[in-house]
C-alpha cells in the first residue's frame, strides 16, 4: 500500500501564474492600452513564448484583452451590460450611456419551419417574418439576432429603420406589446460563420440566448435567436418578488 499523502493538489499550471501576473500588470491601465509583445512578457516573466501565448489566448477569450493582427494586444474595454428583462437590446445600451446601432442582413417573409412554427403557435409553413441583424456597440459588432415574427407586418422595414428598436416599432406602429418573455441562455464557440459576421476568432466563446416573447394575452409575439460575444457581454437577471 503506497504511502504517499492522497491530498496533494495539483501544481498550478505555468501558464497560469502568468496569466495573474498579467491580470495584475494591466490593472491600473486604460482600456486601448497596449500591452507588451509575446517576446517582451516571456523575457520579464523568465518564461517560454508558448506559455505566454496560452495565458494571453484565455485573457483575449475572458474578454480582459483583445487582439487586432499585425497590431498587437491591447487592455479591452470593460464588458457591455445586458440586463434580461422586457427590454430590447437598444434600450439597454442606451441606459448605460451607448450607442446601439443595427445592420441589416435580411428582411423577408417565409414559411414557418416546424420549430418556428410550435414556437409561435402556428402551422408549419404559415408566414413570418424572418429579420437578420448585426447589433452593433459604439460602431463595434457584437451580436448575431434572427427574429421571427408571426404573419407580415406591412412596411415593417421603414418602421423599423426609423427608430432601430423592434420592441419600440412592434409596440407603437403594431400594437404588439410585449409583456412575457422568456430566455434560455447556453454556451458555444465561434464557428466560421460567426468569424465572418463578428469579426472573432474560430473558437472564441460565445453566449447563445433564445427569446420567447409574448403579449399580455399569451399570444407569441417573438421567437428570436441572438448569438452575443462571450468576450465583450455579460448578462445580469432581475426579478422583483410579489409583493
Amino acid at each position: 500500500m503506497s504511502n504517499m499523502p492522497t491530498d496533494l493538489a495539483p501544481a498550478t499550471p505555468k501558464y497560469y501564474l502568468l496569466k495573474t501576473e498579467v491580470l495584475a500588470l494591466i490593472a491600473d491601465l486604460q482600456p486601448g492600452t497596449l500591452i507588451p509583445t509575446e517576446r517582451a512578457l516571456a523575457e520579464k516573466y523568465a518564461t517560454s513564448r508558448t506559455t505566454v501565448r496560452q495565458a494571453i489566448s484565455e485573457l483575449v477569450a475572458e474578454g480582459k484583452l483583445g487582439r487586432i493582427q499585425g497590431h498587437g494586444t491591447f487592455v479591452a474595454p470593460p464588458k457591455v451590460t445586458h440586463v434580461r428583462q422586457l427590454t430590447s437590446f437598444s434600450d439597454d445600451a442606451r441606459n448605460q450611456g451607448l450607442r446601439p446601432d443595427s445592420r441589416l442582413l435580411a428582411l423577408d417573409v417565409v414559411g414557418s419551419d416546424a420549430g418556428v412554427a410550435v414556437k409561435l403557435g402556428l402551422v408549419q409553413g404559415e408566414p413570418v417574418t424572418r429579420l437578420e441583424r448585426i447589433r452593433l456597440i459604439e460602431g463595434e459588432p457584437l451580436a448575431h439576432e434572427v427574429a421571427w415574427l408571426p404573419g407580415r407586418l406591412p412596411r415593417f422595414k421603414s418602421n423599423l429603420a426609423k427608430t432601430g428598436s423592434l420592441y419600440a416599432v412592434l409596440a407603437d406602429v403594431y400594437g404588439l406589446r410585449v409583456a412575457d418573455v422568456e430566455d434560455t441562455v447556453e454556451t458555444a464557440l465561434a464557428g466560421p460563420e460567426d468569424v465572418r459576421l463578428l469579426g472573432i476568432e474560430m473558437g472564441a466563446p460565445l453566449l447563445v440566448v433564445h427569446r420567447l416573447a409574448r403579449s399580455a394575452n399569451g399570444a407569441p409575439v417573438e421567437w428570436t435567436r441572438s448569438v452575443f460575444r462571450g468576450d465583450r457581454f455579460r448578462f445580469v437577471s432581475r426579478v422583483k418578488s410579489g409583493a
